[in-house]
């Protein structure tokens, strides 16, 4: 196959890969907001309280960069003295791309803080999916946990809730059970792939040989008691910051003089919405809304109005600070490296 050919293939499946995301994304607005008055929505944001929205900030600025603390403890056994900067900055340009166009910017991410740091670019893509792993794994215990903090029945207002967490653990489990095996006999397993596959497509053999030499090499990243209780303190931390900024989300609306919030409150929606942040839809556009809106209403009865205002505020302040501290880090992460981001575009066209 030519290049031309490989590039006019690859800018389809892109525009094919985005256009599902925004056909999901727009249907998924519509069932959020097809019943409520937008401009009642607007009216209520207008008058969100100001102390809270700075709260709600603060927890959601922390939460992005305990994220790459995180980040940092995977990487440790690969390269102790990674940049702070270096990490912030490329997960923070990665959510910004997210926001234009689904999980390329875990791509970007992998690729700019490789180039950033001298890493290898493979096990750099290894370590971002390590990292959608345990956040997989933490929001489904977090789920689980949300069972226990409610007295209304999740699995009946949410049938599909109990069955995608099956689906979630047994796909966790085969993963793993297949990265045990790979990082035993990685050489072994690229050549039973190549051999078989390869027998209907050598670029898909090589592909899949890629993909999971990749995943290993994420794995075998994160090394030590250390850095895995580390990594581990920092998940919870992680999730319970989420779940505090879901609940200053309740008090930046003062839902509290509607009937009594609580954290637990904030636990239960960000464990349900987090579900639709994993959805490939730009930045989490309608997923979340739905998902977010729908906890408010059915599990603790506040009315569709105010439940697609606080959807639609929560999701607007994330997106914005995606935005614009993705634009800030880009600037800094550029100011002294010429072409850098030329070369990163380049290496993310290669993969």
């Amino acid at each position: 196959m030519t290049s031309d050919k490989k590039n006019r293939f690859g800018k389809i499946g892109t525009l094919i890969n985005y256009g599902i995301s925004i056909i999901l994304a727009l249907v998924f607005l519509y069932i959020a907001f097809n019943d409520v008055d937008f401009n009642e929505v607007l009216e209520i944001v207008s008058r969100a309280n100001i102390f809270w929205t700075f709260v709600f900030i603060l927890v959601n600025m922390l939460g992005h960069y305990i994220r790459a603390v995180r980040w940092k403890y995977i990487l440790n056994s690969v390269k102790p003295n990674t940049s702070m900067k270096n990490l912030f900055g490329s997960l923070m340009i990665g959510y910004g791309v997210n926001c234009v166009t689904p999980k390329l910017g875990e791509v970007t991410r992998a690729v700019l803080i490789g180039r950033l740091e001298g890493l290898s670019r493979s096990s750099m893509f290894g370590t971002v999916i390590l990292e959608r792993i345990i956040d997989a794994i933490s929001f489904g215990l977090s789920v689980v946990v949300a069972l226990f903090l409610t007295s209304v029945s999740l699995s009946e207002k949410f049938p599909w809730l109990i069955t995608s967490l099956y689906i979630i653990a047994a796909g966790i489990l085969i993963l793993i059970i297949i990265l045990v095996f790979i990082l035993r006999a990685r050489e072994k397993f690229s050549k039973l792939v190549i051999k078989f596959v390869g027998k209907i497509s050598q670029r898909l053999a090589e592909k899949i040989a890629y993909i999971f030499t990749t995943l290993a090499e994420g794995f075998a990243s994160l090394k030590g008691a250390k850095n895995y209780f580390w990594t581990t303190f920092w998940t919870i931390a992680l999730i319970v910051l989420y779940a505090y900024g879901s609940y200053s989300g309740l008090l930046m609306l003062d839902m509290q003089l509607i009937k009594p919030v609580t954290f637990a409150m904030g636990w239960i929606i960000m464990s349900i919405s987090s579900i639709g942040v994993m959805l490939p839809t730009p930045g989490s556009t309608g997923s979340y809304h739905t998902l977010a809106k729908s906890s408010l209403v059915l599990i603790f009865g506040f009315g569709e109005t105010i439940s697609a205002a606080y959807a639609f505020l929560t999701h607007i302040i994330g997106y914005i600070l995606f935005i614009s501290t993705a634009l800030i880090m880009f600037f800094i992460i550029n100011k002294h490296r010429d072409n850098l981001f030329k070369v990163v575009e380049t290496e993310i066209r290669e993969v």
